[in-house]
């Protein structure tokens, strides 16, 4: 009788970081229907997108538990990979947006109180986490490389560098949400502080990254198949701004001098309206890049999550502008975006839980250094 060797343990043996997008992607909707207004419908959305974000968010942990205790030297080697190691800053934003969007929609649920504590808490998580992997991962894979800037330890820019610089920008809107749940002048004064304070650093560091990126579009083309939909990646800087931007003027209002919450309202009018128009112009792009792409056979990947979060920030954008400027072009932009976003997100969700039973989102891609095909 032959004794056979114990098979492989290969579960969770492939957990990138990128698969928080799923938890972004998820609440988003959740955040985006609240922003619309307060009708029963786009409550009963909220509620229901912000219970599937904390399930998905609670799985995706675990898993990324199971595979770092597992797969240690898989694990490591995500943190050591030019293109892998931006999507760690998927891991703050989905812990903002787990907490914003259990504030405006798990309220419902869970009543104020405990909404309170869980976005306070993923706040300062996701806050500190976010200012960690915008100044660890660009330091670590954007600067001081030697060589081709293109050779193998750098890579050409594409949508995915902006990943872990983003969530300070994610911070500042989310600041501004939850000083609206605290009367106290001086607890909404110091949220204005520190969402005003992200919302700089996050525009400094993101803004020579997606001078890059297009840079790279116009001198090298869209690049591999398989990472077009990180493309519209460069959406949710824009989209994020425009909703920090006017959440915050709004803060400003009840808690300065009605001389510098005027300096304040002016300046993000400006700012939101001019990159708001940036904003329709790279959908316009991205839009046309993803339809090339499909027409290539664009394969399926966790990269298609990259559809979902940065439109869902347009749309929480144009609401917000819609509230700020009192024009309804922007209500009903934002209606339709979201209509496109829950399209969207249906087809991806789809593809992935099909993905997730088959095995194949759950093997590691072969082939080629900086792929993000899985």
């Amino acid at each position: 009788m032959t004794l056979r060797e114990p098979p492989v343990r290969t579960h969770f043996a492939h957990v990138p970081p990128n698969w928080f997008a799923t938890v972004m992607g998820t609440g988003i909707l959740a955040v985006a229907a609240h922003g619309l207004g307060h009708g029963t419908l786009l409550t009963a959305l909220s509620i229901v997108f912000w219970l599937l974000a904390c399930l998905v968010y609670l799985g995706v942990i675990a898993a990324t538990v199971l595979h770092w205790r597992r797969h240690r030297d898989a694990a490591r080697a995500h943190l050591q990979h030019p293109v892998i190691a931006h999507f760690y800053g998927a891991v703050p934003m989905a812990t903002l947006t787990v907490g914003t969007s259990t504030l405006v929609a798990g309220v419902h649920v869970i009543g104020p109180s405990a909404a309170l504590v869980i976005d306070v808490v993923c706040f300062t998580l996701g806050t500190l986490g976010g200012v960690a992997t915008a100044l660890l991962i660009p330091a670590r894979h954007l600067l001081g490389r030697s060589g081709d800037p293109a050779g193998p330890d750098r890579p050409e820019p594409f949508g995915g560098w902006l990943m872990s610089v983003v969530p300070p920008m994610v911070s500042a809107s989310a600041a501004a949400v939850l000083a609206g749940a605290f009367d106290e002048p001086g607890a909404r004064r110091a949220l204005l502080v520190i969402g005003i304070a992200a919302f700089v650093f996050s525009l400094v560091l993101a803004a020579p990254i997606v001078v890059s990126v297009i840079g790279s579009l116009v001198t090298r083309g869209t690049g591999p198949t398989g990472l077009a939909p990180t493309w519209w990646i460069v959406l949710g800087p824009l989209g994020q701004s425009v909703t920090a931007a006017c959440l915050l003027a709004h803060v400003a209002t009840g808690v300065t001098g009605a001389a510098t919450a005027g300096v304040l309202g002016a300046l993000a009018h400006d700012y939101a309206l001019a990159v708001w128009a940036a904003a329709v112009i790279w959908i316009v792009v991205a839009t046309a890049i993803t339809a090339r792409s499909v027409r290539r056979g664009l394969p399926f990947g966790l990269t298609w999550w990259s559809f979902t979060f940065p439109l869902g920030t347009f749309v929480t954008g144009s609401s917000a502008l819609a509230a700020t400027t009192g024009h309804t072009m922007f209500a009903v932009i934002a209606d339709a975006g979201f209509v496109a976003l829950f399209l969207a997100w249906g087809i991806v969700a789809a593809r992935t839980v099909a993905g997730i039973v088959d095995g194949a989102l759950l093997a590691a891609p072969a082939g080629a250094r900086g792929t993000l095909g899985r």
